[in-house]
């Protein structure tokens, strides 16, 4: 499954140097791709905050980690009301800062999603002539009893891509003001 978007060449590229699950029979995957129009270093920023998911995850409230951030860190994350949980439990399994890609498992938590575990990655790209991202994120999940594999992807894609979406957003405004803070301000000369 793919979420119903058509991969281009290096989305397809890309999936399958950094996207590889190992998937079983009751489990279901796909891939999602987001651009976003604002350079890399700013939108990973964001995604490599596993210590502070909420400043572009929505459903996210709150989040407590133990530890430093690093390999093998766990973070408790409080859900906003709306979802069918209120915890999840998540360890970073990669961080890297040179390929940007970050990999998430859900250990725990009062949800369904049974051996959840999620890669990021993120990648430079010209988006009408201006520095932009593409955004890759895949899932390995069981499907719960009563659930079909397909049912079980669309829920899952669809929390994916109401993040994608904020992270687009906030990192585009954060693009918007980047430029204004560093643009040069042309002062003209009045006389009197």
């Amino acid at each position: 499954m793919n979420g119903g978007d058509a991969y281009g060449m290096m989305e397809a590229q890309y999936i399958r140097r950094h996207h590889r699950h190992e998937i079983r029979d009751d489990q279901c995957t796909s891939a999602l791709v987001k651009h976003i129009k604002s350079p890399v270093h700013l939108v990973w920023s964001l995604v490599r905050r596993f210590d502070q998911p909420q400043k572009y995850k929505p459903f996210v409230s709150r989040c407590i980690m133990n530890g430093d951030l690093g390999i093998g860190s766990v973070r408790e994350v409080n859900v906003k009301s709306g979802l069918p949980a209120t915890t999840s439990t998540e360890r970073l399994e990669l961080l890297d800062d040179e390929e940007h890609i970050l990999g998430v498992k859900i250990v725990g938590g009062d949800h369904r999603l049974r051996n959840y575990s999620s890669i990021i990655t993120v990648h430079p790209e010209v988006i009408e002539g201006r520095p932009g991202t593409m955004v890759i994120e895949s899932f390995v999940v069981d499907v719960p009893e009563g659930n079909t594999k397909d049912e079980t992807c669309y829920f899952v894609e669809a929390l994916i891509r109401c993040n994608l979406k904020s992270l687009a957003d906030v990192s585009e405004r954060m693009a918007v003001l980047d430029q204004t803070v560093y643009q040069p301000i042309l002062i003209e000369k009045v006389e009197f």
